[in-house]
């Protein structure tokens, strides 16, 4: 299987041991965003990944190509052009103190591109996967018709399509989301979200839904899917479950739906970490379900080590999860002690 990823990669520029922007003196640098992250991680299960964006033709553009071919990326279809590279910045938070981003990412190469930049029936030939999410279209009005026109080849293709329905606030509003982002769903094949985002972009009702733990009950988690199905017939559909306890402590679990078995679900062990870095811990999650669906694994295999994904991410510093698949499957498969392995 060959999945192709569209967005922007970044640079990240971040405070040391958990340092405030106000009393830094230097930053650490990685490369990192949603799509990429996804790719890096679909390499490191063994699957053909490759990631397009645009990124200038310099040195700082370069550091994040480095960074994808080092950890086995496919890299050729970026674009170089365009006057520069996006940068964010993320304060790490810790116990009560919530982790704060600021982005610098106005004016970036893909922020500049056009649609038409992009070959997409030479980009998605010989793909059977396109991945992108919420993030992408609220770039610009351009990369909206960006992601669909390449969600129309790939239809026409036969490449299949997920989405991980991440909004962010900064970007957009919630008024311009809501119709770019249900257009989009009539060319999804797999949906990654979570309640609120099903809620307040697709408008979907989940109000009189039964909750534990301020997350949906398993019931609960069927019922949204079968709700999201009905109106936009998405035939897979994987929900994230997070409870914050503090900037340091999250607990974690999510749900996998398959419109060919509509009244099941499958559920996967609920963790509770310790957070080193947060970020990009949801893109593990969605490359997990991604990993377990081109493998064939059952829903519970694929949703269960999908969870286990997105929790070892939370162990491991900078944007990219940096664990193999035969590590992942040991946790999901419940050995979490964290012993040292000698």
């Amino acid at each position: 299987m060959k999945t192709v990823t569209f967005g922007e990669i970044m640079l990240r520029l971040s405070p040391p041991a958990h340092a405030r922007f106000l009393q830094t003196g230097q930053f650490d640098i990685v490369a990192g965003g949603g799509e990429a992250n996804v790719a890096v991680s679909l390499a490191n299960c063994g699957l053909d990944a490759e990631f397009v964006t645009a990124l200038p033709d310099q040195e700082l553009g370069q550091i994040a190509v480095n960074a994808l071919r080092a950890l086995g990326v496919e890299t050729r279809h970026i674009l170089r052009q365009g006057p520069r590279i996006g940068l964010y910045f993320i304060e790490n938070g810790a116990s009560q103190r919530a982790s704060k981003v600021i982005y610098d990412r106005a004016g970036s190469s893909i922020a500049v591109a056009k649609a038409s930049d992009f070959d997409w029936n030479a980009i998605l030939s010989g793909k059977d996967w396109f991945h992108f999410s919420g993030i992408t279209p609220a770039i610009s009005p351009e990369m909206r018709k960006c992601v669909e026109a390449a969600c129309k080849t790939a239809r026409k293709k036969g490449v299949k399509v997920s989405c991980d329905l991440n909004y962010r606030g900064k970007m957009w509003s919630i008024e311009e989301a809501r119709p770019v982002m249900q257009n989009l769903m009539q060319y999804v094949d797999l949906l990654i979200a979570n309640e609120e985002h099903i809620r307040t972009v697709l408008e979907i009702d989940t109000s009189s839904l039964p909750t534990e733990d301020t997350n949906l009950t398993p019931a609960g988690c069927l019922s949204a899917s079968r709700m999201v199905n009905e109106r936009y017939k998405i035939p897979l559909i994987a929900l994230t479950q997070r409870r914050s306890l503090s900037a340091s402590d999250n607990r974690f679990k999510g749900s996998l739906w398959s419109a060919e078995n509509s009244d099941a679900i499958a559920c996967s062990p609920q963790y509770t970490m310790h957070i080193v870095d947060r970020v990009g811990s949801g893109d593990a999650f969605s490359a997990g379900i991604l990993t377990g669906v081109q493998k064939d694994w059952t829903p519970e295999k694929t949703v269960g080590f999908a969870a286990a994904a997105c929790c070892l991410k939370h162990s491991v510093e900078g944007d990219f999860s940096l664990m193999s698949e035969d590590e992942i499957l040991a946790l999901a498969a419940g050995n979490g002690s964290g012993s040292v392995q000698r």
